[in-house]
């Protein structure tokens, strides 16, 4: 005769009676009936929500809102009321998620979700779309992530993980947009080597290191890596990199000389402000980017008349020497550039005449400069008011 343990034998009974309930409803596999039901009761509605309201577990769960069927396994689940302004859920991430293993689709609305993501997600083979932003989950990516073969998209944005990216993550084969922006995360960027992946976002961390010089593919087309303490020499990260079409590589720490061909990518926004950049800035041809922000960097030489065809450009608190190119004047006289920073650098003279007009439309500042300002014009107010640098400077300073 055997014997059964009184857990096991309650589990038997609720298995039965969830099987019974689902059974009279639906044809929902009792298993993924029993895996809502405890995602359930870990979760609520934030007040002013009512996303959980159609949750009967007397009728069909796949008419639940977020809960999206194939025959009688859960595949998609959407957790919270999607529209703005929603107020969203609160609770834990249940770690019976991993039972529902047809599941492809998983997403939490922002709102005030905590605590770890459960490993047990790792057991979810056909995942393919994984977004949980905006909410509260702490603690470590789960290394686990790394089984999810099929996973494309990894939005874990604006949350408060810490520990580092996980390298088995990075080496995921589908991946295509990986979003961890906004975290405590910390260590250094692992190797990517899917060939899918168009953008990158991992800006406003504790990221830190260098870069390998085939961590990131060639197909990326959006890059941000902003507010982290990365190293290393910029080209050997951007050279390869010709489908981007929006950099920010702002407030690290990469070094080095800008690769000229960079100014030839089809990109609409190229951020390479505060790092330790140095070396001439030499595009090889004219350059049709809108926003170009290379400040606070240590850039030297002449600025190159092949920059006068970008609309916002910001070279200010730099070693740039030398005149201001005659291109820029006609540009600036023009209206088409709107925004022309040159403040604190080294430059020597602009051929402006003092009687000519800048259009209200345009930002010019050449404040604490090598040169007698030829016209006053208004500067942001972090500019500084000192209009000239001391002379002392200026002599010494050899670019």
């Amino acid at each position: 005769m055997k014997h059964f343990s009184t857990n096991s034998c309650a589990y038997g009974v609720v298995l039965l009676l969830s099987h019974m309930i689902a059974a009279a409803h639906s044809m929902l596999h009792p298993v993924d009936f029993l895996a809502l039901q405890s995602i359930r009761k870990s979760l609520n509605d934030l007040h002013g929500s009512n996303y959980f309201a159609s949750w009967d577990f007397t009728s069909d769960p796949c008419n639940f809102a977020g809960v999206y069927c194939d025959g009688d396994r859960v595949i998609a689940l959407n957790l919270g009321d999607p529209r703005a302004g929603s107020p969203g859920l609160t609770g834990r991430v249940d770690p019976a998620i991993g039972k529902l293993s047809a599941l492809a689709e998983f997403t939490i609305v922002p709102g005030r979700v905590f605590g770890a993501l459960p490993h047990t997600l790792s057991q979810l083979k056909n995942l393919r779309f994984l977004a949980i932003s905006r909410n509260f989950i702490s603690g470590e990516i789960p290394a686990g992530l790394g089984q999810l073969r099929a996973l494309q998209t990894l939005d874990l944005s604006f949350n408060q993980l810490t520990g580092s990216i996980p390298f088995s993550v990075g080496a995921l084969p589908s991946l295509s947009n990986v979003i961890l922006c906004h975290n405590r995360l910390a260590g250094s960027v692992p190797r990517f080597t899917s060939r899918a992946l168009t953008r990158l976002d991992l800006k406003h961390n504790d990221l830190s290191g260098s870069l390998s010089p085939v961590g990131l593919p060639p197909s990326l087309q959006y890059l941000s890596l902003s507010w982290n303490r990365i190293t290393g020499p910029v080209d050997r990260i951007l050279y390869g990199l010709n489908r981007l079409s929006y950099v920010d590589l702002s407030s690290n720490r990469f070094s080095g000389c800008i690769p000229g061909k960079v100014f030839s990518f089809p990109i609409s926004n190229l951020q390479l402000q505060r790092n330790d950049l140095s070396g001439p800035v030499q595009p090889v041809d004219q350059v049709r980017i809108p926003t170009v922000d290379l400040s606070f960097n240590r850039l030297s030489g002449g600025i190159s008349p092949l920059l006068s065809t970008v609309q916002n450009l910001y070279l200010n608190n730099n070693r740039f020497t030398g005149e201001v190119p005659v291109s820029f004047v006609e540009r600036l006289l023009s209206g088409s550039i709107e925004i022309l920073y040159l403040q604190h650098n080294y430059l020597t003279g602009i051929r402006i005449n003092p009687r000519e007009e800048i259009p209200v439309s345009t930002s010019l500042c050449l404040q604490y400069n090598c040169m007698v300002l030829p016209i006053q014009t208004p500067c942001p107010l972090k500019a500084g008011r000192q209009k000239t640098r001391p002379t002392s400077q200026c002599i010494q300073w050899k670019g």
